[in-house]
């Protein structure tokens, strides 16, 4: 095990928590955790206990607005409710429905687009509707966060007809995720399988990542979970709680921040969404804690480049650490985020360069807008808060489409919302 040049979460200097902690013996259960796993956990909190906080700034809901300049003090905490109403009129339309958890899509160059269903089902969208018949049917293995995840059209598929798929999928008796590439019929109407390009990530019932996208470089990036295991996340030879950067064929490029390895960045607990507002750096969405280490909440908006570390599990929330990347926007709250994209249409002239998240647990989309080049959040807000008729609920992919509009499937039916008659839907939001 190889841990990033940055921390040893392990190492000898760190003082151990008191034997009574109980390292969360609830989640040690539900994730299977050996007592040997749990006492490394347990070290692991007591590393982030002793990190400093000094850089935290807090708000409440607010304005949205946020001043200074510094990188470590540009980390928001928001501390009541997730942020205030958007100022924008914004409206929603209904483009398909009676979907299952529509994961991830990807938008065919000839027209309409490719819809993943949690179960397994990659579905054809065109002319206006949902047909019927799977393009195809995946044998994954289910779990409370994994299955058929997320889907990425390789760069020149107007002429290889290749997209990629994240898996969930048991092997050998033993959970794992993977990137499959498989080629869609000329007519769109039916796929097989190529191959896998990147297998045996680690895997669990919770924390699976999933969000794949080819980057400006013509590279797959691919959102790995740390599969319940802290400790992953730090160990650069681990697939786990990564940001994975390779080839359309899977190798990893020779100019990956670690020679020979795959990850691009680590820390990463479970990212979901992510984009890039300049070819070399990215905005990142992950999910902050849900009862391990003690802690929950602190979902997270982070600014990244090549080889950093975003420092789970060793700080969170506005936490910092030396060679560790301190987020711009973090809530108390549960939040967690969905995908993300920034937004680079026309037709929300207000909304131009922003980062608009799909969130989960609560319920809205949240807009992001930074000063260009910087860590620092200008504003943020929120639209679609909560349920119908004002909102949508849990909101899961967001991408903007061909047409210049910003695209988000509801996640409703995933056995944490409340799934209706039509079950899940993709929406296009427009100007109103």
């Amino acid at each position: 095990m190889r841990f990033g040049p940055s921390v040893d979460p392990f190492a000898s200097s760190v003082v151990e928590a008191p034997p009574s902690t109980p390292c969360l013996r609830h989640y040690a259960r539900a994730e299977r955790l050996s007592l040997r796993q749990c006492a490394r956990a347990e070290r692991l909190f007591a590393l982030a206990f002793l990190a400093s906080c000094a850089a935290c700034r807090s708000s409440g809901a607010g304005d949205g607005n946020s001043n200074g300049s510094d990188p470590a003090g540009d980390c928001q905490l928001v501390q009541n409710d997730f942020g205030p109403d958007g100022k924008v009129a914004v409206r929603a339309e209904v483009v398909a429905r009676n979907l299952e958890v529509p994961w991830g899509i990807a938008f065919l160059p000839e027209g309409g687009m490719l819809i993943n269903e949690r179960p397994g089902r990659v579905r054809l969208f065109k002319e206006g509707r949902v047909l019927p018949r799977p393009v195809a049917t995946l044998s994954v293995t289910r779990s409370d966060e994994g299955g058929l995840l997320g889907i990425a059209l390789h760069p020149d598929f107007a002429s290889n007809r290749f997209f990629y798929l994240y898996v969930s999928s048991t092997q050998g008796g033993q959970l794992f995720n993977r990137v499959e590439r498989w080629r869609l019929a000329v007519d769109s109407q039916s796929a097989s399988f190529d191959r896998a390009i990147v297998d045996r990530i680690p895997a669990t019932q919770f924390h699976d990542g999933g969000r794949i996208r080819f980057g400006p470089d013509g590279l797959l990036y691919v959102g790995t979970g740390d599969a319940g295991r802290p400790d992953n996340s730090q160990n650069i030879d681990s697939l786990a709680g990564k940001l994975l950067r390779v080839t359309p064929d899977g190798a990893a490029p020779p100019d990956n921040p670690f020679p020979g390895k795959p990850a691009f960045l680590y820390g990463v607990r479970n990212t979901q969404g992510f984009d890039w507002p300049s070819p070399k750096t990215l905005y990142l969405t992950d999910h902050g804690p849900s009862g391990e280490l003690r802690r929950t909440g602190h979902d997270e908006v982070n600014v990244a480049r090549a080889g950093d570390n975003l420092g789970w599990p060793v700080i969170y929330s506005c936490q910092t650490r030396d060679g560790m990347v301190t987020p711009s926007l973090t809530w108390t709250e549960a939040v967690p985020p969905g995908g993300a994209a920034i937004y680079t249409g026309s037709a929300i002239a207000e909304w131009k360069g922003s980062l608009m998240i799909g969130t989960l647990k609560s319920k809205h989309l949240h807009r992001v807008l930074f000063d260009p080049g910087t860590r620092h959040v200008r504003l943020h807000e929120v639209y679609f808060r909560g349920e119908p008729p004002g909102g949508f609920g849990r909101l899961r992919e967001t991408i903007m489409g061909p047409d210049g509009h910003l695209y988000v499937t509801t996640s409703n039916c995933d056995g944490r919302g409340n799934c209706p008659a039509e079950q899940d839907k993709i929406l296009r939001i427009v100007p109103r």
